[in-house]
C-alpha cells in the first residue's frame, strides 16, 4: 500500500501541471453558474421549457436547487464528458510519449503504479465534483438566497436540510462516476491511446443510455450503471427512501471492479519494448 501511496503523489504533482486536470475542473465549476445565468437573463419560468424537472420550481426562489437541476439535465454526458478528459488519458499518455518504461524501471510493481494512477483519477473526479457543488450552491445562493426547497414529494426543507441533502446526493452521485473512471482508465490501458480512450468511454456511456430507453430489456433497467446517477432523488422522497441508494452503492461497484480488475491484469502482463 506504500507504493500505491508513492505513486499516488506522483500522479497527483503530474495531473497538477497538465491543463486537461484544470480544464476539467473548471468547466465542472462553471457549468452551474452558467445555468443560473441564462435563468436569470430568460425569460423561461422555472419548471418549463428546459428547466422542466421535477425541482425546477424551486429555482429563483432558492439557491438550494440549481445543483440537482443541473444534475439531471446533463445526465451522464456531462459528468463522463469532465472524467473522459483524464481517465482516458492517466495511462495513454505514457504510451504515446514514451515514458512508461522510465516509470517502470522504478522500485515500484506495476499493480502499485496503477494503483496509484487509479486513485489519482479518483481525486481529480472528486475535485470536480467539490468544485461543482461548491460553484453551483455559491452562485445559486448569491442569486435566490438560502432559503428552504420544496422536495419531489411536495414537502418543504429547511434551509440547512436541504444544503446538507444536496451535498450528500452529489456524493451519491459520484458514485457511479467513479464506476465511470473506472471504465475510461481501462480503455486508457488497453488502447494506448487518449483519444480511442476518450471517445471510448463516450460511446460506452452512450450506449448504456441507448440501453436504459429499450422497453424491450426493462428488467435489466435497475442494474445499469446510468441508471444509478439518478439514486440520489430518494433523499428527496417523504419519507426518506433508500433503496435505490443501496442499489447504486453496489451495482456501481461491481461496474468499477471488473474494468478495474481487467486494467491490472493487462498492465501487469504487458510488453512495454514493442
Amino acid at each position: 500500500m506504500s507504493g500505491a501511496l508513492i505513486a499516488y503523489r506522483w500522479e497527483l504533482r503530474k495531473l497538477a501541471v497538465e491543463k486537461r486536470t484544470w480544464l476539467g475542473v473548471a468547466a465542472a465549476a462553471l457549468v452551474p453558474v452558467i445555468f443560473v445565468i441564462s435563468i436569470q437573463v430568460s425569460k423561461i419560468t422555472p419548471g418549463h421549457g428546459p428547466y422542466k424537472t421535477p425541482l425546477g420550481p424551486n429555482l429563483r426562489h432558492t439557491g438550494m436547487a440549481i445543483d440537482l437541476v443541473v444534475l439531471k439535465l446533463i445526465a451522464s454526458v456531462g459528468p463522463t464528458l469532465v472524467v473522459a478528459l483524464v481517465a482516458g488519458d492517466i495511462v495513454a499518455s505514457e504510451d504515446m510519449a514514451g515514458t512508461l518504461k522510465t516509470i517502470l524501471v522504478r522500485s515500484l510493481s506495476r499493480g502499485e503504479i496503477l494503483a496509484g494512477k487509479a486513485l489519482a483519477l479518483f481525486a481529480y473526479v472528486i475535485a470536480a465534483l467539490g468544485a461543482y457543488a461548491l460553484a453551483g450552491l455559491a452562485a445559486g445562493i448569491l442569486a435566490w438566497g438560502f432559503h428552504p426547497m420544496t422536495n419531489l414529494s411536495g414537502h418543504q426543507l429547511s434551509a440547512p436540510r436541504a444544503f446538507a441533502f444536496t451535498l450528500l446526493a452529489l456524493v451519491i452521485y459520484g458514485v457511479p462516476v467513479l464506476a465511470i473512471a473506472c471504465f475510461g482508465l481501462l480503455l486508457s490501458v488497453l488502447t494506448r491511446q487518449s483519444v480511442a480512450a476518450v471517445a471510448g468511454t463516450l460511446l460506452y456511456v452512450l450506449c448504456l443510455q441507448g440501453l436504459a430507453a429499450l422497453s424491450a430489456v426493462a428488467p435489466i433497467h435497475p442494474y445499469l450503471l446510468v441508471n444509478q446517477l439518478t439514486a440520489w432523488h430518494d433523499l428527496f422522497e417523504t419519507p426518506t427512501a433508500g433503496a435505490a441508494i443501496v442499489r447504486a452503492v453496489w451495482v456501481s461497484a461491481i461496474y468499477a471492479a471488473l474494468p478495474l480488475a481487467v486494467a491490472v491484469i493487462v498492465f501487469r502482463r504487458r510488453d512495454v519494448t514493442t
